[in-house]
């Protein structure tokens, strides 16, 4: 009788947190699909339900000035470091509520040994703004003031949508959102793989090793108007051609780094190794504004080591130029945000599934990120761990994106 009763109060806590995944989903300022950019009405309403429900579980709330939505309990010693359980609420990947709903639907949130607060950061995706981890960089301590006048495709400043929201910002109280070293204990932030490894491998979570280090340049190429007719092919000076060439050298540099790289001081035989298996190089954004004489266009480089992840950049920029120079654009090459490694990353995702199942026959996969992620900027603070959910196909950010009932309440766990 007990077993059964264990077994349906699990299926409640579980049915609940996916109602909720799915309720926020649902808080958007598109009709018919998921948008919910920084400080946007939709996104001040998600989290103002966040807030509810972290109230509704028993926990002391607030709201600060970029948006952060928090959640703390005392437990029994509200004198000892804190541990930080964390998100962000652009999209729906927000999973840190399920922690507290068990504890505190169980009764055990006054039996904490230490705080714990839950967190719902304003934003990580860089989606309006070319600026990540704004939220997470401010209670890290590691958001310039400066950042307040990056501005989005509308020529709207970070400062101007805060304005917008009745919310003045100096640096005097970005340092106030600065938390302690001391204060904290340690981050732990649950987010779906957004990959298939673990669907491929037929598991539900994976332990994330490392975050890879992320660097992202904007190039910039320009060359001379000529009549697409009249103007021989010998003298042309088009930046588009050149572009081309040099998106077709970032794929063959990431794909085959061994071979543009030498093993000297500044890249080892074991920086390229791991080269090998982590470096992912992509262009995701081109422009061709105001016209075809101007290209832009965005390189994400992503790779676990970042002294390769150095090499890669510099050997690329010398390349760039090199083919600047023998079409006769000019190019120009800007570094947008350079992360570094976080630190290496544990989790009890074992212990989890075993309460879930009774047994674990296989190892708990352990993963890369090649994605950023929060604890990228949280790793500044204090120790971070993380756990990735499996999803289906590796599908993230589309109408697509789907993530088993199950396995959301094995994250919970």
């Amino acid at each position: 009788m007990a077993l059964i009763c264990w077994d349906l109060y699990q299926e409640i806590l579980r049915d609940e947190a996916v109602a909720r995944l799915h309720q926020l989903g649902k808080v958007s300022d598109g009709d018919g699909y998921l948008e919910r950019i920084f400080m946007s009405p939709a996104a001040v309403r998600a989290g103002n339900l966040i807030r509810e429900w972290i109230e509704d579980a028993g926990l002391r709330t607030w709201v600060h000035f970029l948006g952060n939505v928090h959640g703390r309990v005392e437990g029994t010693n509200a004198s000892a470091e804190v541990l930080i359980l964390g998100s962000h609420l652009v999209f729906r990947h927000h999973f840190c509520g399920i922690c507290i709903e068990d504890l505190s639907i169980d009764g055990k949130l006054g039996e904490l040994k230490r705080p714990v607060e839950v967190i719902a950061f304003s934003d990580e995706e860089r989606v309006r703004f070319q600026s990540t981890f704004i939220g997470s960089a401010a209670i890290a301590g590691i958001l310039p003031v400066s950042a307040l006048q990056i501005t989005d495709k509308s020529g709207v400043t970070i400062q101007d949508a805060l304005k917008k929201n009745s919310i003045e910002v100096t640096e005097e109280h970005l340092q106030q959102l600065r938390y302690d070293l001391k204060s904290v204990w340690g981050y732990v932030e649950i987010h779906i793989e957004q990959g298939p490894v673990l669907e491929w491998v037929g598991f539900p979570l994976g332990v994330v090793k490392g975050i890879a280090g992320q660097t992202r340049l904007k190039v910039t190429m320009r060359g001379s108007q000529g009549h697409a007719g009249t103007v021989p092919m010998s003298m042309r000076h088009d930046p588009m051609t050149a572009a081309a060439e040099a998106i077709v050298l970032l794929e063959s540099l990431c794909k085959h780094p061994q071979d543009f790289l030498s093993f000297d001081g500044q890249c080892k035989s074991y920086s390229l190794e791991s080269l090998s298996t982590s470096l992912v190089c992509t262009v995701g954004e081109i422009s061709t504004w105001p016209s075809a004489s101007n290209v832009t266009f965005i390189v994400d480089l992503c790779g676990i080591d970042d002294m390769g992840r150095e090499a890669v950049v510099c050997e690329l920029s010398n390349r760039l130029y090199q083919i600047c120079d023998r079409r006769s654009v000019s190019c120009t090459i800007d570094l947008i945000c350079d992360s570094e490694l976080t630190s290496k990353l544990k989790s009890a995702a074992y212990l989890g599934l075993k309460r879930m199942t009774g047994s674990v026959q296989d190892e708990v996969p352990v993963l890369m990120s090649g994605a950023g992620h929060d604890a990228m900027a949280l790793s500044h603070l204090t120790k971070v761990g993380m756990l990735f959910v499996r999803c289906r196909g590796g599908i993230s950010h589309f109408p697509e994106e789907h993530v088993l009932d199950d396995d959301v309440w094995a994250s919970g766990l």
